[in-house]
């Protein structure tokens, strides 16, 4: 398929999709966590996509190495992969999954914060700077409103910081050597160095296997197969064929999907200030993600 320079109604249904799968997938670990202990359980999810990964490579041609000036930055990048989803696996073992998802994704804001200062031309404006706010006010007001029944500051928290880990991540990925590199590749670095470092901390957490059902073992596989492997083989698809901006434009749906996958599937309580603390997250994403007018669009719209 030809590159196209806007996303066209394809373009919408495949990233509405990909957003509905990340929130799903907050359910599947939710679910997972039930039989498999999370940090266990997000090593093991590791160590199954660099097989996928690996196989994939190999059927593509793409080549697999390990050296170079990427090598530095793909293990940094591979460890905080790890801190990433020892927080995140463990938030929903702690809180509800809507809760997760408004904090979680909130990552376009701690990556919109850390690219104006680490990466040249990648400036915050003032309508970023009102998504920031808006958003950041989403995530505080999430945090600070709450009940008992709505689960643990500690995993409020834990998803905060796999948030910004996130973003760390992504930024190694646009800021170091690891932007010479395939984004297959820059998976690779990530799940490689993150399983071993994983199970390594698993046992830190309590046991690894807890009721394990069928059920929790199918979760395993889709999360391994689906969501690392094909999902994120879409992900580079998209990108290649879509503008950046009108990709990472759809991240707000992934918050919405997540609340509402979490009262629908697992019965969780959504009240108004979680709805509204939702409501700032995602309005605060559109705007950070709104591309920016170039000078010459701007001059032909005013004349000047």
């Amino acid at each position: 398929m030809e590159k196209k320079d806007r996303i066209d109604l394809f373009g919408a249904v495949a990233l509405t999709g990909f957003a509905l799968l990340l929130a799903f997938n907050q359910v599947v670990i939710k679910v997972t966590n039930g039989g498999l202990q999370p940090v266990f359980l997000a090593g093991l999810r590791s160590l199954g996509a660099v097989v996928c990964l690996g196989l994939w490579m190999r059927w593509r041609g793409t080549p697999l190495s390990f050296g170079g000036p990427a090598r530095g930055p793909g293990l940094l990048a591979g460890a905080v992969f790890a801190v990433e989803f020892v927080c995140l696996f463990w938030a929903l073992d702690l809180t509800s999954v809507a809760r997760t998802s408004v904090i979680f994704y909130s990552m376009p804001v701690w990556m919109a914060l850390g690219a104006h200062f680490l990466i040249p031309g990648d400036r915050i404006t003032r309508i970023k700077a009102g998504g920031l706010m808006l958003a950041l006010g989403g995530v505080a007001w999430a945090m600070l409103a709450r009940d008992a029944a709505e689960g643990r500051l500690l995993g409020d928290l834990a998803a905060l910081g796999a948030a910004m880990a996130w973003a760390a991540a992504g930024l190694m990925c646009k800021a170091t050597a690891l932007r010479e590199v395939r984004p297959e590749m820059q998976l690779m670095w990530q799940v490689a160095v993150s399983a071993p470092i994983l199970l390594l901390l698993a046992p830190l957490f309590g046991p690894l296997i807890r009721d394990l059902q069928p059920i929790h073992l199918a979760g395993l596989g889709f999360q391994i197969v689906v969501v690392v492997s094909a999902g994120f083989v879409l992900w580079l698809w998209l990108l290649s064929i879509y503008p950046a901006s009108g990709v990472a434009s759809f991240s707000f749906l992934s918050p919405v999907f997540g609340v509402a996958l979490g009262w629908a599937l697992l019965g969780e309580e959504v009240g108004p200030s979680l709805i509204g603390a939702l409501a700032l997250v995602a309005l605060g994403l559109v705007l950070i993600n709104r591309p920016a007018r170039s000078a010459a669009a701007i001059s032909a719209q005013t004349g000047r």
